[in-house]
């Protein structure tokens, strides 16, 4: 998997912009939160996971790389953040991990933190561009669950994104990778 030229072409879409507040769900090991505070460091960049363990593993590589980033724990339900704090939110491989119902009560969360015309950026596994990209993704269905990755593989995400009230859902870019089609998902939240 080209997990360099993902994260490249991430932060190109996220795009951060100087005094923007910006929020990772799901940051894991915290890699896209330096990559992106070392492209701005005029920016108010937040972390937000469900794991502790990874947290851990986050602060002790911040601490490392002198790096200072607020890292969140939420579990599972309201995210610990203000209604319209936040510019941007951005996720990468989340989403195919989370089941259909899950998928909908977190895009609601961003839809709330998120500030009127502010922007969400997934960059996760899409529909399958052709047959053998379909077939190459059954390795990740196999590791991860085909509970949680089918509406991934079936194209389902913009729906998933456009129900809970985001406008202008898009797929930027889709990159065809040894193991299945990766996608970078575009909304803007609608103004009130």
């Amino acid at each position: 998997m080209p997990e360099k030229k993902f994260r490249r072409l991430l932060v190109k879409h996220i795009d951060p912009q100087d005094e923007e507040c910006i929020l990772e769900f799901g940051f894991g090991t915290g890699q896209n939160l330096i990559l992106v505070k070392n492209k701005n460091p005029k920016i108010e960049l937040m972390g937000l996971d469900i794991d502790p363990k990874v947290k851990e593993i986050t602060a002790y590589k911040f601490a490392k790389n002198n790096i200072e980033v607020p890292l969140n724990l939420y579990d599972c339900t309201t995210f610990p953040y203000q209604d319209n704090q936040f510019d941007k939110v951005y996720s990468c491989l989340v989403f195919h991990q989370l089941d259909a119902q899950t998928k909908s009560y977190c895009l609601k969360e961003i839809n709330r933190v998120l500030r009127p015309n502010g922007q969400l950026i997934i960059a996760d596994w899409g529909k399958a561009s052709n047959i053998m990209m379909r077939f190459t993704f059954g390795l990740v269905q196999i590791l991860d669950g085909f509970k949680t990755t089918n509406d991934n593989v079936k194209g389902k995400i913009p729906q998933f994104i456009s129900n809970v009230g985001f406008l202008d859902v898009s797929v930027s870019k889709s990159i065809n990778t040894l193991i299945g089609t990766f996608s970078y998902f575009n909304a803007v939240k609608k103004l009130e």
